[in-house]
């Protein structure tokens, strides 16, 4: 992104940001609270807050005001694009997570809009991605990358337009999204009423009228049609190297209306028993249970594997009669007998289960073999209809996905909206940023107490060293760093790195009386 319109400039965000400035408030006032998962990943999100009292946030975690631009560096939140503008925050003060960058922009060289669209580019997630460090699950995103990221900055009157645009093309862009996302629960009730046509007669019931000698529907049990077995329990103790090693169809295969067999493992049969319990074209596979969803649900195998069982969590139902249709079967199984397995079925929290003998005698109305197929063939079309509507849905889906990032890449090459040769320049008012950061006095330094001065950089040890000889068992991250010298970031590194060992000097807990984060020492 090195080429820029004439009246831009590439500047680090360093040059045009405060970051984690601190806020002054007193003790009692009402603040907001703004925990990592508070925080959005769209560019038009907006965060949520639990409001608390100045007292309670303003130690232990990241301080922010009204207009700050939060950027999570934590993964996976910083990949995701976790970051947002603070905004109506009680009393314009809030407190938040320890994994947030906070960046107060420079109101008159950069506007928090266009900063947040920067955090949001490909390219500056990929290429924070690549320089994150940190133990596995704790990866964070250096500061010095965040400063050095360098920003096509526009003239502050451009920016103004610009965020005015991208504002109003990503809320069609959302609009959009949110029509989409109504699709999905569309096509599932539409496939649920195909089914209760096609199970009630109603579906074909114009097939029936125009047929000279309809035949009527006859009421039957499942073990009268079918027979029904239970598969295979896989038992190390019984298996043995001459055993035949044969994919095998676990509750994770068997769907509801279909057959996920993305990862189908194997299991040691007896020869002798191989041949009867194999899986044949045209068996009907139904699940034992677990939690609601699984309860009886199923559909057909078609031999789509060579040699293949099930296990003793999956029953089989092999048709007697070839001339009956197992698809319409399984239909019935999957749209009306939910409610009879739930009623003659084992139940506890939230978890249900059925035997053979319950699903042997499963109720279902059978329609003749003919009228059975017409069935078939139309469910068969309308779930088509549907998989191609589902299909343009996904491709649509994903086209939306790629529309925010490319209208913010366009939007930083200058092409979302026309200069205006009119507009200051963003050298100069870049130049003026540097020139008032100059002439500012530099804060002077805390002076550390001469025994901390001479204390030698900390590591892993020596912090544990000095947890095992603190008088209190349960102390906060600021009572540690009273007796480490060692800035906030390097201590807090060993810390975690403490709290991952897998024999762990202290724990991390939550102080609910305090509302606050706290660490217990534990006994070595």
């Amino acid at each position: 992104m090195s080429c820029v319109p004439p009246s831009w400039v590439l500047a680090p965000v360093g040059d045009l940001v405060e970051l984690s400035p601190k806020n002054s408030c007193a003790d009692s006032t009402e603040v907001g609270f703004v925990p990592l998962q508070r925080l959005g990943v769209d560019y038009r999100s907006r965060h949520t807050f639990d409001t608390r009292q100045w007292a309670e946030v303003k130690k232990g975690y990241t301080q922010f005001a009204d207009g700050d631009v939060l950027l999570a560096r934590i993964t996976p939140s910083f990949e995701n694009g976790k970051a947002g503008i603070v905004r109506n925050l009680p009393n314009g003060v809030g407190a938040g997570s320890t994994e947030y960058f906070v960046c107060r922009p420079y109101h008159d060289a950069l506007l928090p809009e266009y900063l947040l669209a920067h955090f949001k580019t490909p390219r500056f997630l990929r290429d924070g991605k690549q320089v994150m460090s940190g133990a596995a699950g704790q990866q964070r995103v250096p500061k010095q990358y965040v400063l050095d990221s360098r920003i096509p900055l526009a003239p502050l009157a451009e920016q103004k337009r610009i965020v005015d645009k991208l504002d109003a093309v990503l809320a069609r862009v959302d609009a959009c999204r949110e029509r989409l996302d109504r699709l999905p629960d569309i096509l599932k009730r539409f496939r649920h009423a195909v089914l209760a046509a096609a199970t009630s007669g109603t579906l074909t019931e114009d097939w029936r009228e125009s047929a000279s000698k309809p035949d009527a529907w006859t009421n039957v049990r499942l073990d009268q049609i079918a027979d029904v077995a239970g598969g295979l329990t896989k038992d190390a103790k019984k298996q043995s190297d001459g055993d035949a090693a044969i994919p095998y169809l676990r509750v994770a295969n068997v769907q509801r209306g279909y057959l996920d067999l993305s990862e189908v493992k194997t299991i040691r049969v007896p020869n002798q028993k191989l041949a009867s319990l194999l899986l044949e074209p045209g068996d009907i596979l139904f699940t034992e249970g677990g939690d609601i969803d699984k309860l009886g649900r199923g559909w057909v195998w078609e031999g789509q594997i060579a040699r293949c069982t099930h296990q003793n969590h999956v029953f089989r139902a092999r048709l007697f009669d070839k001339a009956n249709q197992p698809k319409y079967i399984s239909w019935w199984g999957n749209h009306r007998g939910l409610d009879f397995f739930l009623k003659g079925g084992k139940q506890t929290t939230n978890l249900a289960s059925i035997n053979k003998s319950q699903l042997r005698a499963l109720p279902i109305s059978l329609p003749p073999s003919d009228e059975q197929a017409e069935i078939v063939h139309r469910v068969g079309t309308l779930f088509a209809y549907a998989d191609r509507l589902e299909a343009r849905y996904a491709a649509a889906r994903a086209q939306v996905e790629r529309l925010a990032p490319a209208l913010i890449e366009k939007a930083f090459r200058g092409e979302l909206v026309p200069q205006d040769p009119n507009d200051e320049p963003a050298s100069v008012l870049l130049g003026r940023i540097r020139a008032a950061c100059a002439s500012t006095p530099a804060k002077p330094k805390r002076h550390r107490t001469m025994r901390k001065a001479k204390m030698a950089k900390p590591t892993r040890a020596s912090v544990k060293e000095i947890i095992a000889g603190m008088a209190a068992e349960i102390f906060t991250f600021d009572d540690l760093r009273a007796h480490v010298a060692s800035d906030y970031e390097s201590l807090k590194s060993i810390v975690f790195e403490l709290l991952a060992e897998p024999d762990p000097s202290l724990r991390q807990v939550f102080d609910t009386k305090a509302k606050a984060l706290r660490f217990v020492r534990l006994k070595s």
